[in-house]
């Protein structure tokens, strides 16, 4: 069933009739739940409330899949006018892309340029900055560039996806670059030739990756919503001497939101994934797809008064 649940949404996340009506109704779907803005200064009161809670942030102007060079460019010039927004407001915030959105499938040239623009202001601005992972088929690429640039930008991260078979050889080929990473299920459709396709089998490398990359004394950013994952982490981090100062717990604003808060009050740092942009149906069925429980949550914020 839960395979069949997360088919069902990743299917509806590439209907682009349902894209087009999400836009036009986007608040009365519960956009807002989700979403802190169409763009980064509406979002700029959301982001002071949740550092004034001890929560810190990261930001992604929604939208991926670019092919036009002009769009490409579009995309970078957000980027880094959110950069500059984040220093000026002094917000307690990351920025994090998609290298689609940047000019990926157009040009490796272009992609490669746009990317240099966006860690040059987010150095001069000391603006962490996460490539987000995409599916399979652009792992290599992404991971290219990650290298390519890390040695040059200290302030560069990057995602690791659970499901995938190759991801524990990744983080060892990594490790060398002193990486900060975001470690993730992955929420895209996968093939069973280069994924697992069962929770348990997704659940359990995740764990095995968490330990990996904390044993191998690298900053970690865990991104999950469940309990098992949370309880693992700390565990495991108190039994090896970790300090809480080498890694963070991250969420998807709008969720679990008590979970963050007492997670804090535990001494634990949070960090809330806070999307903003008109393009949030995609990203809204991927998370329905990847937990199901998000199902509840969607119900819920549809119908809020």
């Amino acid at each position: 069933m839960q395979a069949l649940s997360k088919n069902f949404f990743l299917f509806l996340s590439n209907n682009s009739a349902l894209d087009r009506m999400a836009k036009k109704w986007g608040p009365k779907f519960g956009a807002n739940q989700i979403v802190g803005g169409e763009t980064f200064e509406e979002a700029v009161p959301l982001i002071q409330q949740l550092n004034n809670q001890g929560l810190q942030l990261t930001v992604d102007h929604l939208g991926e899949f670019v092919t036009s060079e002009a769009e490409a460019v579009k995309r970078t010039q957000e980027c880094i006018d959110a950069i500059k927004t984040i220093h000026s407001h002094q917000l307690n915030s990351q920025v994090s892309l998609k290298l689609t959105s940047l000019g990926l499938d157009i040009r490796k040239d272009l992609v490669w340029d746009n990317m240099e623009k966006i860690m040059e202001e987010a150095a001069r601005l000391d603006v962490t900055v996460t490539i987000d992972m995409e599916d399979s088929t652009r792992t290599q690429q992404t991971l290219d560039i990650y290298k390519g640039l890390k040695n040059k930008y200290p302030n560069l991260g990057t995602v690791i996806q659970s499901y995938l078979y190759r991801s524990t050889d990744d983080l060892e080929d990594l490790s060398p670059y002193d990486p900060y990473l975001r470690l993730v299920k992955g929420a895209y459709k996968e093939p069973g030739t280069v994924a697992f396709t069962e929770k348990a089998q997704v659940d359990e490398n995740l764990k095995k990756l968490i330990k990996q990359n904390l044993l191998n004394g690298h900053y970690t950013a865990v991104a999950s919503h469940d309990d098992a994952i949370i309880d693992f982490t700390k565990l495991f981090a108190r039994n090896n001497n970790i300090p809480k100062d080498q890694f963070e717990f991250q969420m998807l604003y709008g969720m679990r939101n008590q979970t963050q808060l007492d997670l804090i009050q535990e001494g634990y740092k949070v960090r809330v994934y806070l999307p903003y942009g008109t393009d949030w149906y995609g990203y809204f069925m991927r998370r329905l797809a990847e937990r199901p429980a998000n199902v509840a949550f969607a119900i819920k914020g549809i119908f809020k008064k």
